[in-house]
């Protein structure tokens, strides 16, 4: 008996969807993001807006006031965190052992892995140490450093399409693979700001327009 055209297509998707998946269940891994709903996360900060769509989680917002951001109710320590990131609209991140100041509403702060939107430049991928000390790699002094980011940048960058990432923390030593270079090996010996336990949170930066999305979050705890 034959199928229809359209039985069969669905059929080809469907299995897609499952190779899909399946390439992302690596050993140890935990979704850190269910797919449908914001369980266990919750917005501070600005105006921006979060929503779970499609098996994604998507930031957004016009005229946002203040960075906005969706962070897990739990912190980590040492950790292999996986991530798939989308930006059309407006600059952003993800933030990883990061803190919160006292206060209702404080102030998100710590390490954050770069979603760049200056294609000139070219440092998504980059740590971005939020509200505390700027720039960290490359380190806002360094020139030279800031040349080989950038031609690095321009090479591996996926602009406004879909970009892998992985975050490796273990004791104070952070590396970033990016498309699958090594984009990052840092290791904060700064003891006031080292941070070895924090949220994640993803931002949607104040300014006109914003338009993020994350999909196939995933998390394997090292300790």
């Amino acid at each position: 008996m034959k199928l229809p055209r359209i039985l069969i297509l669905a059929s080809l998707l469907f299995g897609a969807g499952l190779i899909s998946q399946a390439a992302h269940h690596e050993k140890g891994f935990k979704p850190l993001f269910d797919g449908k709903t914001l369980d266990g996360w919750r917005v501070v900060g600005g105006t921006g807006k979060f929503k779970a769509e499609d098996g994604m989680i998507v930031g957004y917002g016009e005229n946002v006031k203040g960075n906005t951001f969706l962070r897990t109710d739990r912190t980590y320590t040492d950790f292999d965190l996986r991530f798939s990131y989308k930006r059309e609209h407006g600059n952003s991140g993800m933030m990883f052992r990061a803190l919160q100041r006292p206060g209702e509403n404080g102030r998100v702060n710590g390490y954050q892995c770069e979603h760049g939107n200056k294609p000139e430049r070219a440092w998504s991928g980059g740590i971005y140490d939020e509200a505390r000390r700027g720039w960290m790699q490359p380190h806002a002094t360094d020139l030279r450093s800031q040349a080989a980011f950038t031609k690095q940048g321009q090479r591996i960058i996926n602009q406004e399409q879909w970009n892998d990432v992985r975050i490796l923390c273990e004791g104070n030593i952070t590396k970033i693979w990016f498309n699958g270079e090594l984009r990052v090996h840092f290791k904060d010996t700064d003891k006031e700001h080292n941070t070895l336990e924090g949220f994640f949170g993803l931002q949607v930066h104040s300014g006109d327009k914003s338009l993020v999305s994350w999909k196939n979050l995933r998390i394997k705890e090292l300790k």
